[in-house]
């Protein structure tokens, strides 16, 4: 059996996690993602883990302005060089992974893991998929971090993420139709209609860690009222009263939807967070998400 102290938490770019509400934590190491911006006469690739090479300020900026964004997913090599000197120095690696509903990080991750294991074969490599992504995967990471605070052994954490995974709820809307008809998601009727009645589209995570759309209400307003619907239906504040609410540049309506969730379930414990460059390319400026502990995935 291993010590809390004794491992290393990882998770992928596609977490999105403010920084302040891992303050005072045991540190998290986040592998890069290349995100490449592009125009009809302009093109820029970053590799985004923070602030430190484009503020998700700025990325925003640029999408409103007419760029589009694309993403790419981590190698089995990237895996290797991220774990490999953490291994070197006798820790054990934990892997949170984006969902593999969504992405095969994790099969390149378990690809990587699985060579690792033969040429260290006294340390333990567990790879989780969680079946989360965006503020849902930071809101796991950040409770799996809690967990390895209060003393949790890699084996105990592990055994914690795969029972409690599929109580991550995701309940989120987008702003614009566009982002996600540029990345195929809908098609380009569906995007067009959508945007001439002012659907602001609310989607979820479900079981098996896959996006669907689950309702197409017509403006902000009601968006957000089919948000609190599906978290009176299925919150758990047994296992925690904390709460995410993510956003992609939209303070103020995160704000508000703050407020509403306040009026309704006053003992919650809600934090606000940043939605960053990796999703945001696939949904746009504009996502708003309340993520929960429920039974309502």
């Amino acid at each position: 059996m291993t010590s809390s102290a004794s491992y290393r938490i990882f998770t992928d770019a596609t977490v999105d996690l403010t920084p302040e509400l891992l303050q005072n934590l045991p540190e998290v190491s986040v592998i890069p993602m290349q995100v490449e911006l592009f125009s009809k006469d302009q093109q820029e690739t970053y590799l985004w883990e923070s602030d430190k090479t484009v503020s998700s300020k700025s990325f925003y900026h640029l999408q409103r302005n007419g760029f589009h964004a694309k993403t790419s997913q981590i190698t089995p090599y990237t895996y290797t060089k991220q774990f490999e000197p953490y291994l070197k120095q006798g820790l054990d690696i934990i892997y949170f992974s984006f969902s593999s509903g969504m992405s095969g990080c994790f099969q390149a991750a378990e690809l990587c893991a699985q060579q690792l294991r033969e040429t260290y074969p006294e340390r333990h490599i567990f790879c989780i998929d969680t079946l989360c992504g965006s503020v849902g995967l930071g809101f796991f990471v950040w409770e799996a971090v809690l967990q390895q605070r209060s003393g949790l052994t890699i084996e105990a954490l592990a055994l914690w993420a795969e029972t409690h995974r599929s109580y991550v709820c995701h309940w989120f809307t987008v702003d614009t139709f566009e982002h996600l008809r540029h990345g195929g998601r809908v098609s380009p009727a569906a995007a067009t209609l959508g945007t001439v009645l002012n659907i602001k589209p609310m989607l979820h995570i479900d079981e098996t860690g896959k996006l669907q759309v689950a309702e197409k209400p017509r403006g902000s307003r009601k968006a957000m009222s089919a948000q609190l619907k599906c978290m009176e239906t299925g919150w758990m504040p047994e296992i925690s009263r904390r709460i995410i609410i993510g956003h992609a540049d939209c303070l103020d309506e995160a704000e508000r939807l703050k407020t509403l969730v306040l009026n309704q379930f006053p003992d919650a414990d809600i934090y606000l967070s940043e939605i960053g460059p990796v999703i945001g390319a696939h949904t746009g400026p504009g996502m708003l998400a309340l993520i929960y502990w429920g039974t309502n995935r």
